[in-house]
């Protein structure tokens, strides 16, 4: 029975790859024996008449050298076993070799890890740099995400929010908000979304848009509100946060390469999962400047399109902003500037003149109703 080879041995007449052998160590030295090649002798060798030296691609191997001429033979030793035997059985001579050895392997190692680890972090800073420099990248993976991924994480944190509040099942304000959505919904063309829009009792003026459609408006919102047309302009803004896909956008971003990642293997579970520890943190993303003045401008013109009167909704913004100083819920997630408000007087100033159609319902009558209903406790 041929014994395993864990060496390989060089010199004339033998193959240039090397012929495999078998290396055991002694207090003498090294047995080597063929493994299959017949044009290797089994030889043993002093360590009186070798050399070492560090050798392999990593400097992980010891080369042991010994005679002269033709019949100089190199071995090279890998198997780390043998190695270790071989540097506590060699005799003084030979320590001194086998301590360069090591120091080079060490050398070696280290400036490896060095290159490796530089080009890691040069490649974990370029694309850090992108994340954060560029936009782009995160368009392109919301772009990838389908509606039916969308209406699963929108439906999912807004069906826990309702759980905890009392929402306004019927009755006037709930028609009135209807009534909105549906014009303003059968003016989005190709529009891909079914829009859900609830009525919560809460004395906080503000409404939020959820990805897939999902829309709350509190009646704090409808208390403040001098008309529909207010209500409306407020609502039109939510809507095109969820058409424009702004709040998959900072989910994105929130999320890192990790949603990136599963976006492009196709990993839904994986997706939502990441996106639903975010949890209410979804319902209070504070978008970027250019988000809110896109949903601004494609609200109103919106709102043009449905026959609502589109000027109700900068009324809306500038009183509550000067009334409360800025303050008020709805401008902690969408800040209200001068700005912004001579932005959209200047696009409605553009739009084409068109007669509003007034709604059905009487803001009075609407307001009125809100009285009655309770806060859950």
């Amino acid at each position: 029975m041929n014994p395993t080879p864990n060496a390989l041995c060089f010199g004339d007449g033998l193959p240039a790859s090397g012929a495999p052998c078998s290396v055991t160590v002694s207090a003498e030295g090294v047995t080597i024996v063929p493994t299959g090649n017949a044009e290797l002798a089994e030889e043993a060798v002093a360590f009186t008449a070798m050399s070492v030296e560090a050798g392999g691609l990593d400097h992980d191997q010891l080369v042991v050298s010994w005679g002269h001429g033709s019949a100089r033979r190199t071995l090279y030793l890998k198997d780390p076993a043998v190695i270790v035997a071989f540097r506590r059985t060699a005799p003084h001579e030979l320590t001194a070799h086998l301590e360069r050895a090591a120091q080079q392997v060490r050398r070696a190692r280290h400036s490896h890890r060095l290159l490796w680890g530089s080009l890691l972090g040069a490649l974990v800073g370029l694309g850090l740099m992108l994340w954060f420099g560029s936009d782009l990248i995160v368009e392109w993976a919301v772009a990838k995400i389908p509606i039916e991924w969308e209406r699963k994480l929108g439906e999912s944190v807004y069906q826990d929010f309702l759980s905890k509040e009392t929402v306004l099942k019927d009755g006037p304000a709930v028609s009135a908000v209807q009534e909105m959505t549906q014009r303003l919904a059968e003016k989005i063309p190709d529009n891909p979304y079914t829009f859900q829009v609830s009525v919560v009792q809460s004395p906080v003026v503000n409404a939020f848009a959820l990805p897939g459609g999902y829309v709350v408006v509190f009646t704090g919102l409808m208390n403040k509100a001098e008309s529909g047309e207010e209500v409306a302009g407020v609502l039109s803004h939510e809507l095109n946060h969820v058409l424009q896909r702004h709040g998959l956008e900072r989910m994105v971003k929130m999320l890192g390469l990790a949603a990136v990642v599963g976006i492009i293997v196709g990993d839904q579970q994986g997706v939502l999962g990441l996106a639903k520890q975010l949890g209410m943190e979804l319902a209070t993303l504070k978008f970027g400047r250019a988000q809110e003045t896109e949903a601004d401008l494609t609200g109103l013109r919106l709102l043009s399109d449905a026959g609502i009167a589109p000027d109700g909704m900068i009324r809306f913004f500038e009183r509550l902003s000067e009334k409360d100083g800025g303050r008020v819920e709805l401008f902690s997630t969408h800040p209200m500037s001068a700005a912004r408000a001579e932005r959209l007087k200047a696009e409605l100033a553009a739009l084409p003149k068109r007669m509003p159609n007034p709604f059905t319902f009487e803001w009075k009558q609407v307001q009125d109703s809100l009285a009655s209903s309770v806060p859950k406790t």
